[in-house]
């Protein structure tokens, strides 16, 4: 993969990233607000699809629902844990501090994502879980423990 080939995307989930931190704690104050996690996480949400609706309308990609015959049950459940990350945000937010609910969250999103490598599940090229990518998930655990205990 060259450079460039890396660099959009990577720049992309960087800014993503960054927006990650800014939702947790105004889901929070929604939650605050409102007295619940799942109503905060529910208006998110639904901003959420306004704008993904708006996006896809902007668009030209048209597929014939046809296509989605194909989809094995589970790839359906996306929302689902989006959801359930969005509702954990809203409710640990609060309780352990923004740092600490993004590292311990990308410290699980990174042990997954080595898993799910390593297994090639989903469709993913597979990629075994060598010494050195155990060790730079091992290293991101550390950063948890830093962040807390700083």
């Amino acid at each position: 993969m060259t450079n460039s080939a890396f660099a959009i995307p990577a720049l992309f989930v960087l800014v993503a990233g960054a927006m990650m931190g800014v939702q947790a704690p105004t889901n929070a104050m929604l939650s605050k607000v409102s007295g619940s996690a799942v109503l905060a996480a529910l208006i998110s949400f639904a901003i959420g699809t306004i704008a993904l609706l708006a996006a896809w309308l902007a668009s030209a990609n048209r597929p014939a629902p046809a296509v989605f015959s194909a989809l094995p049950w589970y790839a359906w459940l996306g929302g689902l844990y989006g959801a359930c990350f969005i509702a954990a945000g809203v409710y640990a937010t609060p309780r352990i501090g923004l740092a600490s609910m993004i590292t311990i969250s990308v410290a699980g999103q990174v042990a997954m994502a080595l898993w799910l490598d390593h297994l090639g599940a989903f469709g993913l090229a597979r990629e075994p879980a060598s010494p050195l990518r155990v060790a730079g998930v091992l290293l991101v655990i550390v950063g948890v423990v830093l962040v807390r205990r700083g």
